[in-house]
């Protein structure tokens, strides 16, 4: 019983330490890269969804296929320097990371699929709602990132809000989806790159 317990209070406490290290995992390049895929998915938007109130589907797979190709350029940077990280605790560092993220991405596409399925007049606010959830996945997951990550989550959560507050007319606009994510991930990589790369004495 007594050992069970010390591994309990071993496990706990190394899960302190790991909330207490900054995650590395994201690096400027591949986050830059999510942003540029959002401006040119932006500009090709009226040829290949000209009219998303009609075309919702269309508007939907485009937009979730980019979160899909976005999220696998920024999942293979974290995967590579993953494999590559020799510190002790690297590999619980990066679970927690994307622990604290995750959720953020699975309400996002819950939310998506209900008001797809069920309330497809209520769609116009989905552009809204990405940019809300995904500030929150920002602000869950800041304290293992520099601390500037914090203007980031409040760039997405004030554009979310505008997008929201500026009615259907405006929502399905391709700029409402590639300015908030384009300068986001943008505005991201600068502060990865700032504050990680940077600095000559960071890991590579």
């Amino acid at each position: 019983m007594e050992l069970r317990e010390a591994l309990s209070q071993i496990a706990e406490i190394r899960a302190r330490v790991a909330a207490a290290e900054r995650f590395d995992g994201y690096r400027a390049a591949p986050v830059a890269v999510t942003g540029l895929l959002a401006v040119l998915v932006a500009v090709v938007q009226p040829l290949l969804v000209p009219d998303p109130v009609v075309d919702l589907t269309g508007y939907l797979a485009l937009w979730l296929g980019t979160a899909a190709v976005a999220a696998a350029v920024a999942g293979s940077g974290i995967w590579l320097r993953h494999r590559r990280n020799t510190r002790p605790l690297a590999k619980q560092v990066t679970w927690l990371a994307v622990g604290q993220f995750a959720p953020c991405l699975i309400a996002g596409g819950l939310v998506t699929l209900v008001i797809a399925r069920r309330a497809p007049d209520y769609a116009a606010l989905l552009p809204g709602l990405w940019q809300v959830l995904f500030s929150l996945g920002v602000f869950a997951s800041w304290r293992l990132m520099p601390r500037a990550v914090l203007a980031v989550g409040v760039f997405y959560l004030l554009a979310g809000a505008v997008n929201l507050a500026r009615g259907p007319d405006a929502a399905f606009a391709p700029w409402a989806m590639g300015v908030p994510f384009g300068l986001g991930q943008l505005l991201t990589a600068t502060v990865l790159y700032w504050n990680l790369e940077r600095d000559p004495h960071a890991p590579a």
